[in-house]
């Protein structure tokens, strides 16, 4: 784009590319990272050979907030998880329950929804999921409730906080948004969403929820305190952990990037516990934030060939005339293509278009959290719509009872409906017909 005229070559170009990438992430022929690899790469060749999209602006365009962010929870997650910790907590939740499904489901899922607030909802899954398992074989009952719950409940505490969800780490990036503005603007709407999703899920799996446990006293014999394998280093991971969330809430005055809370706190963790680097980053999840990196040179791509720019203006003129309908739009609009092609595609691509529209003099205060939602709660709607429902899909092929696509459907599609509307009425109301 040249003097803010549109080469609808360069458009078109940048458009194919963009398309075969995302195609590439919903078929899956090969694995995503190397999808978006390959979509960055060929949005360079082309947009370097046709001048407009340079090696330079390609560089520039991989949001490193997002991506230092990423890594710093992923380095604090890996070492927390190696003192037992997760395992300590989810062996407590399980004696809890006193081998009701009900409450296996109701607790579980809300130590989900609350972690996923400070962790990623990927690790929640990771680390308690297959105590799920382990608790339903010993009460002989079906883990299927449970474990979709978490999934489902893991999307809506992510909604909740900067750190939660990659949408909303993505989001704060190019915003500015705080911890803080998040946590006011998006707590609400999920404690409401909560309960609503228990309520709706105790309908749903009201007759696995029937099912009698067996061998309850059996729970009894789980030592969580033989969970922990190392005191010291918990407690050192814990400070570090405390310490990154504070920097979060003490933005306004230290004024630091989140990437910069989460790195110190990694770093902290890292000098006092001084593990063997090469195992700790061995446990960082590579593949995605090279995902990350080629998603964001895709977008840049057809942000430089001017493709978003028409977007946003058609947006923008529509919002003018009505704010309530470009709020409900855009929060439909990121659900359904998070249903499909995948929450974090959603919003790398939705995201530009909606600064864009900002700087036509747009206010998208709204709008932003309505893309937060959208994003966040569309990834609960198919298995393969989020990284965490892939993550309880395969952990749930370890049973007698893998959760089918159709399952998952069932619930899926309700609690995402339910959600979203109940999200687009808060949002509605509370920043367009109160302010």
């Amino acid at each position: 784009m040249e003097g803010g005229v549109i080469n609808w070559t360069h458009a078109g170009v940048a458009l194919a590319v963009f398309a075969a990438s995302y195609v590439l992430f919903i078929t899956g022929w090969v694995h995503r990272a190397i999808a978006a690899m390959i979509g960055g790469a060929l949005m360079v060749i082309f947009g370097a050979h046709m001048g407009f999209f340079s090696h330079e602006q390609a560089i520039e365009a991989v949001d490193m907030d997002t991506i230092g962010l990423l890594m710093g929870m992923m380095i604090l997650v890996a070492l927390l998880e190696e003192t037992g910790f997760f395992r300590y907590v989810a062996i407590r939740c399980a004696k809890a329950t006193r081998g009701s499904p009900w409450r296996l489901m109701v607790i579980f899922g809300l130590v989900t929804t609350f972690v996923s607030m400070m962790i990623d909802n990927v690790s929640t899954i990771v680390f308690i999921a297959p105590v799920t398992i382990l608790i339903a074989e010993i009460l002989r009952i079906s883990p299927v409730p449970a474990l979709i719950a978490e999934a489902l409940l893991s999307h809506v505490g992510g909604v909740g906080t900067l750190v939660g969800d990659p949408p909303n780490i993505m989001i704060a990036s190019a915003t500015g948004l705080t911890f803080n503005q998040f946590l006011v603007n998006m707590f609400p709407i999920v404690v409401v969403m909560l309960a609503a999703s228990i309520l709706l899920l105790r309908w749903l799996f009201r007759k696995k929820l029937a099912e009698q446990p067996q061998n309850v006293e059996s729970l009894n014999k789980l030592r969580e305190q033989d969970a922990i394998t190392d005191r010291r280093k918990l407690r050192k991971c814990l400070c570090a952990l405390g310490l990154t969330l504070v920097l979060f809430l003490l933005h306004g005055v230290t004024h630091l990037p989140p990437a910069a809370c989460t790195l110190i706190g990694a770093t902290l963790a890292l000098t006092l516990v001084r593990p063997d680097p090469t195992g700790v980053l061995a446990k960082v999840e590579w593949p995605v934030l090279i995902f990350f990196a080629g998603l964001f040179v895709i977008v840049g791509g057809v942000d430089s060939a001017g493709v978003l720019q028409i977007v946003g203006e058609k947006a923008a003129g529509f919002a003018h005339t009505s704010p309530a309908i470009a709020v409900t739009a855009v929060l439909w609009i990121s659900a359904f293509f998070s249903m499909t092609i995948g929450n974090i595609p959603t919003a790398a691509s939705l995201i530009p278009v909606v600064g864009y529209m900002q700087t036509l003099g747009v206010e998208t205060n709204a709008l932003w959290w309505a893309l937060a939602v959208g994003a966040g709660f569309g990834g609960s709607a198919s298995p393969y719509a989020a990284a965490a429902n892939v993550i309880t899909i395969s952990i749930s092929e370890r049973t007698k009872t893998p959760i089918s696509f159709g399952q998952w459907l069932r619930v899926g599609v309700p609690i995402t409906l339910v959600s979203c509307a109940l999200s687009n009425i808060i949002l509605v109301l509370v920043h367009l017909h109160l302010h």
